[in-house]
């Protein structure tokens, strides 16, 4: 088994693999400008990412010229209105997957070994498991049932098997609401799958934001270094130092509180971290020998960030992901606590906020999307440590 400095070099050392397997040429005899632009590899694998990004964006224009405003925009599977938000989600999901399974899959031996070192932690396989399960049922779930309404007949009611009084006279939960009711009568259970999209949209799309923007200014600043490092990271540290939140607080106070909009701010005023972290560790990399050999033989800076320095920060960046989504989730649910959120959005943040006022008749309003809440940061955080452990390039095989 390689070392985590063996596989840095194997990774980022494409170039050099490259020169290698051209037919009598040597390194120092390759034409980088003529390799660069010799034409794209339309891999199967490419062509199924242009063909995915080709279908959304039909989809997308399909919508905005033909469809009537008010009418859904697919009718058959299942009907479903699909919004800026549905498709900048669809967006994130599909990014993830090409750029993150597809590459690990195709890398099984390192994927292999990262697996083996990371389920050694059980507690954090039991999160992935749950994580697994509860992205299925945010991202499927809502598409298959209908949206809670409000209803009359069912004002809370208690969950299967418990009996209470929260209007004064004893109901006993059935079936047909597995978790009880809330106030207005809104199936509880219904509440928590279209929560759980909520809070997988606001975790994956304001992370891979974030990620896309620190990754790029802390690799650019690293590698370019001189002015370019001294202006970036000066811009960074202005930023740490801005109020983000009364930011935040002032848009949604001036526009409403929007949901795409809340993302969009997370993931566009929270990358400084992932910056400062991504820099330090691509600082490292640019001494390296493959580093200076690319550069030295005439493969461009451009060519020399995206196939060498960037997949050598990955870890870093991976790791990193993994324990900022949990962050962003719990701050759109104190915003929707707050009633601060988008108020066409059901989060579970604010079905808690619901419940606060009948605590003491009708508990499981609050306490069913509290603990959801709650268990899911924690799996996530469980996955973020046990990533980081795994990925950690200083323990030995």
């Amino acid at each position: 088994m390689s070392t985590g400095t063996d596989t840095d070099v194997g990774t980022a050392s494409a170039a050099t693999q490259s020169a290698r397997d051209l037919p009598d040429i040597t390194f120092d005899q390759v034409d980088w400008s003529e390799y660069e632009t010799e034409g794209i590899d339309f891999t199967p694998i490419l062509i199924a990412e242009i063909a995915a990004f080709g279908l959304l964006t039909g989809l997308f224009l399909y919508d905005y010229f033909v469809v009537p405003n008010g009418e859904a925009t697919l009718t058959w599977p299942f009907v479903w209105d699909v919004t800026k938000l549905d498709y900048t989600f669809i967006l994130t999901v599909l990014g993830l997957f090409f750029h993150g399974v597809v590459p690990a899959y195709k890398n099984k031996r390192l994927t292999m070994y990262y697996w083996q070192e990371f389920k050694k932690n059980r507690a954090a396989v039991i999160s992935l498991a749950y994580l697994g399960v509860l992205f299925v049922v945010g991202t499927v779930g809502p598409l298959l049932i209908e949206k809670p309404e409000l209803s009359f007949s069912t004002m809370t009611h208690p969950p299967v098997g418990i009996t209470a009084a929260p209007t004064g006279e004893a109901i006993t939960g059935t079936w047909a609401h597995p978790l009880g009711t809330d106030q207005q009568g809104k199936d509880i259970l219904k509440l928590m799958i279209f929560g759980a999209r909520v809070s997988l949209e606001v975790g994956l799309i304001g992370m891979l934001i974030l990620i896309v923007i620190g990754t790029t200014v802390g690799a650019t600043a690293a590698f370019f270094g001189g002015l370019v490092d001294e202006v970036l990271m000066r811009y960074v540290d202005i930023q740490m130092t801005f109020p983000a939140f009364m930011l935040l607080l002032l848009f949604v106070y001036l526009f409403g509180g929007s949901l795409f909009m809340v993302i969009l701010l997370y993931g566009v005023l929270s990358w400084e971290g992932t910056a400062r972290l991504v820099r330090g560790e691509a600082l490292q990399k640019r001494e390296e020998p493959f580093m200076k050999a690319a550069k030295t033989f005439g493969a461009s800076n451009l060519y020399i960030i995206r196939n060498h320095l960037v997949p050598n920060v990955s870890r870093t960046v991976v790791t990193n992901a993994t324990l900022i989504i949990p962050g962003f989730i719990i701050a759109e649910a104190g915003l929707s606590f707050l009633g601060l959120g988008d108020p066409d959005a059901i989060s579970w943040g604010q079905v808690i906020s619901s419940g606060r006022s009948v605590l003491d008749s009708a508990p499981w309003i609050a306490t069913i999307p509290g603990i959801a809440l709650f268990v899911t940061i924690l799996a996530f955080n469980f996955v973020g440590d046990a990533a980081q452990d795994a990925l950690d390039p200083r323990k030995s095989n």
